[in-house]
């Protein structure tokens, strides 16, 4: 499912329009990225937990020439879904 499609989907099931469907979604991004950047975790019941962790630096080889190159330190996203959700996708 693509922006529009999920922006169409969103808009039918809550009865308004694309454009404020598409509105809700860029508030709830910008929200989260807020939460991100103070380094807080977002529980959603009966979604999961989105939180920010630090992966550590390491070592990549690339396979074509076998150079070793250092891969600096860096923030991601990590999702957990909740037990729920992984019941109902089973």
């Amino acid at each position: 499912m693509n922006n529009k499609q999920f922006l169409s989907e969103l808009s039918a099931r809550c009865r308004i329009d694309e454009k404020k469907a598409s509105d809700g979604v860029q508030t709830l991004v910008s929200v989260m990225e807020k939460v991100f950047d103070s380094g807080d975790t977002i529980s959603i019941s009966g979604f999961g937990v989105l939180e920010v962790k630090k992966k550590g630096e390491r070592v990549s080889v690339n396979p074509v020439t076998g150079v070793r190159m250092l891969v600096p330190p860096k923030l991601a996203i990590s999702y957990k879904p909740s037990s729920l959700l992984k019941d109902k996708l089973k």
